[in-house]
């Protein structure tokens, strides 16, 4: 991208509106485009107002993937035809094509730093991790670096290096590779815990969906999968080979309401961000933000125990419930259940979390606080790629739809959120507690600190805090209304959903 066509992406009287009104600078050259980006990409005034830029067409199925490179100048993106396209975001056009190598659906596409833009290397459904060269003469060349069994979803690239990628797959491996060596080498298997003990069983292998970096301590990275534990492991931490990790992980990360018991929640996704936060998205539940001080340790506490409900809501009037301690910023509204969703922080100082959603839309709230502050349509079907620009205020998503969405905040004005926003959210909260029983609810709702069950609920209260109202609970609960569920117009492709 060249940043100094970027300043049109910044109408004037939204800069004054984000207390700016000494953009002039940018426009003598005093500062520059980039760090004048970073220096208002935090501004809610611009986040409102994102408004899509441009819709990026040339792949042949649901886009499973995509990517800027560094320098924020270019986009990658891969998809279920296997192909690799490269991007000229900013103009809306592809300047580079070529055929992945892999025989099923590209889950990730990344651009390595310090390159030249010239080497790209992927993950996909067969499993391999493969190594994409553009060459000087307009071809390139591809070779598979690493195997896994079963799909591979997500790679983390160390950061600053140019040669280290870390992959993880659905056999619960943990690979390190080196782009100057030949073969890719097993860090550890990740287990399932003993719900006995808290020790890893050995024997139940998890199904990795995501691995990432810690951005500040290269010799940290955290991993999330099949089960409802976010793991963080220590590189330097080798068994008695020196050659292979064990799986001792030395930070462990779950909810409340999901510690010590066998759930079926997983986790889609994780984000760090340069503050050290540990952002993870679970399948059919919310995404939760967790700081250090939530850490349960290297063998969390999980014998089983149901969580007393009633014990907690007579602490909550004595001023001592334990859900108030340590509790994770929680992020609610949209719905993670057909497909493997993204999560991502946003802004130059991560003051937003974005997501994609079941029901097409792009969700973007407030770290701290966790209020909804955009919501954008994204998809025909499902929104399952969000990925933050490096630099500027701008966002790609991609889905089920085979294009690529650009969003940038051109809006001339604020828009409001549609008109139908609480009822489709409420058709969320319908959708992902239809299965439970009211004991399951009712501890789930107390979770989000809803008092259901007591006399001074509201209507209003559950409906601002994203929940129904004590009809609507009834009515998940007794009797759904199967036509409110019906998706016979956003159909979801078997060949895009992985879980």
């Amino acid at each position: 991208m060249q940043f100094q066509s970027s300043r049109k992406m910044y109408p004037r009287q939204n800069l004054y509106e984000c207390g700016l009104g000494e953009h002039w600078r940018l426009q003598i050259g005093d500062v520059s485009p980039a760090a004048f980006a970073r220096q208002i990409g935090g501004c809610e005034e611009l986040v409102r107002r994102f408004t899509m830029y441009g819709e990026l067409s040339g792949h042949g199925g649901c886009v499973s993937s995509v990517s800027f490179d560094p320098t924020g100048e270019l986009l990658v993106s891969g998809s279920f035809d296997q192909v690799i396209i490269v991007w000229n975001w900013a103009e809306r056009r592809p300047v580079f094509t070529y055929n992945s190598g892999h025989e099923k659906n590209v889950f990730q596409a990344l651009v390595m730093p310090h390159c030249d833009n010239r080497i790209i290397v992927t993950c996909a459904a067969d499993g391999q991790v493969r190594y994409g060269a553009i060459l000087q003469d307009g071809s390139a060349k591809t070779k598979c670096l690493g195997q896994h069994r079963g799909h591979s979803h997500k790679m983390a690239i160390e950061p600053g290096s140019s040669r280290i990628i870390y992959s993880c797959g659905e056999d619960g491996v943990v690979q390190h590779i080196d782009l100057r060596e030949e073969k890719a080498k097993k860090l550890l298997t990740c287990h399932k815990y003993k719900l006995n003990t808290g020790k890893p069983s050995q024997t139940r292998s998890i199904r990795l969906h995501s691995i990432v970096m810690d951005p500040i301590d290269l010799n940290y990275f955290a991993v999330g999968g099949s089960d409802q534990y976010a793991r963080v492991y220590d590189i330097r931490r080798l068994n008695a080979s020196g050659l292979i990790m064990e799986d001792q992980p030395v930070e462990t990360y779950t909810p409340k309401h999901l510690q010590g018991l066998d759930y079926s929640e997983q986790i889609t996704s994780l984000a760090y961000s340069h503050q050290r936060e540990l952002l993870v998205s679970y399948n059919d539940d919310l995404i939760y933000l967790f700081d250090k001080s939530m850490n349960l340790g290297d063998t969390p506490h999980i014998n089983v125990q149901f969580y007393d409900l009633e014990d907690d809501i007579e602490g909550e009037a004595r001023g001592t419930s334990n859900l108030e301690s340590l509790s994770p910023q929680v992020y609610q509204g949209h719905r993670n259940y057909k497909t493997v969703k993204g999560v991502n922080f946003f802004g130059p100082r991560a003051e937003y979390v974005v997501s994609g959603s079941d029901c097409g839309r792009i969700f973007i709230w407030r770290k701290k606080g966790g209020r909804l502050v955009a919501l954008m349509k994204g998809d025909h079907s499902v929104v399952n790629c969000v990925e933050p620009h490096p630099h500027a205020t701008i966002l790609a998503t991609s889905g089920i739809d085979p294009t690529i969405k650009i969003w940038s905040p051109e809006a001339t004005s604020t828009p409001h959120h549609p008109e139908h926003t609480d009822t489709s959210m409420r058709r969320q909260w319908r959708r992902r507690y239809s299965h439970l029983t009211s004991n399951r609810v009712r501890f789930l709702f107390r979770t989000q600190h809803l008092r259901v069950g007591q006399e001074d609920i509201t209507r209003t209260q559950l409906r601002d805090q994203g929940g129904p109202d004590r009809e609507g609970l009834a009515a998940m609960l007794d009797d759904i209304d199967d036509d409110i569920f019906a998706d016979a117009d956003t159909p979801s492709p078997s060949e895009c959903i992985v879980i």
